[in-house]
């Protein structure tokens, strides 16, 4: 494989990174072939030794968002980070992704259920001690604050589960990937007589 064709291979595959990003690691892998050249060694061997261009994107945008999740830790960072660590293997894809969606969809649900209890807390604070709540207004003012208040801790609760699942997803790519490299990259060929 020739430079160019490495180069184009690894752009293509860091599409979705931040172009800052993605202009840093191409100058990088750029520099790897400016070196490997300067020591004598062919573009083809350099590309070889560097090792397929399109599993190296998926590894460096798995890194991208596990490291983007670390900083900033808010949703956009968290689906960043899941769909790169899904982008590393099809098998991790057919197992975890049913399992991930179903865990998905029970946080989105507690939290549309924390922002209605909210709603209702405040709807029955304000409105209760006017459509004549049972136990008076200061009971309606303090169902409505409890609702409230019991919304809050269930959303904190939720928020909690959700950045521990979004560590432990990252966890099991940083495991999965250190598990699968040995087998992903090229072992030298046995030769008998050649002593290791």
């Amino acid at each position: 494989m020739t430079r160019a064709d490495f180069m184009a291979r690894l752009k293509s595959g860091l599409v979705g990174l931040p172009t800052s990003t993605a202009a840093e690691i191409l100058s990088d892998y750029d520099a790897h072939f400016d070196d490997g050249i300067a020591a004598g060694r062919s573009e083809a061997e350099v590309a070889a030794a560097l090792g397929d261009p399109e599993r190296l994107a998926r590894e460096l945008k798995a890194e991208a968002g596990i490291r983007r999740w670390r900083q900033e830790k808010n949703p956009s960072a968290a689906a960043a980070a899941v769909f790169a660590v899904l982008g590393l293997g099809a098998v991790d894809i057919i197992f975890l992704l049913p399992l991930l969606m179903g865990i998905i969809g029970t946080l989105f649900g507690l939290f549309v259920a924390v922002v209605a209890m909210v709603v209702a807390g405040g709807v029955i604070m304000v409105a209760g001690p006017f459509g004549g709540f049972p136990g008076g207004t200061m009971a309606a003012m303090l169902a409505g604050l409890g609702l409230m208040a019991c919304a809050t801790a269930m959303g904190a609760l939720t928020a909690i589960v959700t950045v521990w699942l979004v560590n432990g997803l990252v966890w099991f790519a940083r495991l999965h990937y250190r598990l699968l490299k040995p087998a992903l990259d090229p072992q030298p060929a046995y030769v008998p007589g050649e002593s290791a």
